[in-house]
């Protein structure tokens, strides 16, 4: 299993993209900017997209992407796993003919190249050999993380979430985990700004990150454009058991 890290920073700027996962080539955890650096080529072999929460800078590139493929995607339509609170913002947000077109619609209403299908925390998904765990955390919006395993390997991504018992028990749940991908968005200054929107800063990552019983290698994702620095600095010093890295679009994972 490959993961290719297309985005990764909770904001933008030269260089920044936004939130999405591509695991081989097929799956989409989130859809951010970051989808944008795929080639058309690459583009063409996606066929689902997991999604963790309605927050636009993990799903904004779902209707840019579905409009580049469109020919490709007639009869084989491209599948949004999302919770069902998520579908429906799509659907009346963005999917509504006014933001943009609904392509669960066209070419043909009962051909449509996009198809929603509902999922909950706890679910388990099969694609092609990798089990894909949607683990209900703790966000400003209905939120989820995943655990996604093939064979013997498994890593788990947080999306976006503040303090929480449910993702740490979920992965304490099986035997193993290689690789832990979990956001800290804020520094400890911005505490009281993490604590209000449901993000993690170091010092309350640090207290549930001592909740997981296993040993993977983690790296920190969604940190804020101009404080990378800062909250990997602060998150060393409150987390002595594990080295922690900060995420860079870009980084392949093969596990």
């Amino acid at each position: 299993m490959k993961i290719r890290i297309l985005g990764c920073s909770g904001g933008i700027g030269a260089g920044l993209r936004t939130t999405s996962l591509l695991i081989d080539d097929d799956i989409l955890l989130d859809a951010g900017s970051g989808v944008g650096d795929l080639s058309h080529a690459e583009m063409g072999h996606i066929k689902h997209i997991f999604l963790t929460h309605s927050h636009l800078d993990h799903h904004a590139f779902i209707p840019l992407l579905v409009d580049s493929i469109f020919e490709r995607l007639v009869g084989e339509p491209i599948v949004v796993h999302a919770h069902p609170d998520t579908i429906e913002v799509l659907r009346k947000h963005i999917f509504n003919w006014a933001i943009w077109p609904d392509f669960t619609e066209l070419p043909k209403r009962e051909q449509g190249v996009l198809r929603f299908q509902p999922m909950l925390p706890g679910e388990v998904v099969t694609v092609g050999g990798r089990e894909l765990e949607m683990i209900p955390v703790n966000h400003i919006v209905p939120s989820v993380g995943y655990r996604v395993a093939s064979g013997q390997a498994a890593f788990a991504f947080s999306g976006d979430t503040g303090a929480n018992d449910t993702f740490w028990q979920a992965l304490n749940a099986h035997p193993g985990l290689d690789l832990l991908i979990v956001e800290t968005a804020f520094a400890n200054r911005q505490k009281d700004l993490a604590a209000l929107s449901k993000h993690y800063c170091p010092a309350t990552l640090a207290e549930d990150l001592a909740k997981l019983r296993h040993a993977p290698e983690v790296y920190l994702t969604h940190l804020k454009p101009g404080e990378e620095m800062a909250i990997l600095s602060e998150v060393r010093v409150a987390i002595q058991r594990f080295e922690l890295k900060a995420l860079v679009g870009g980084e392949v994972f093969q596990l």
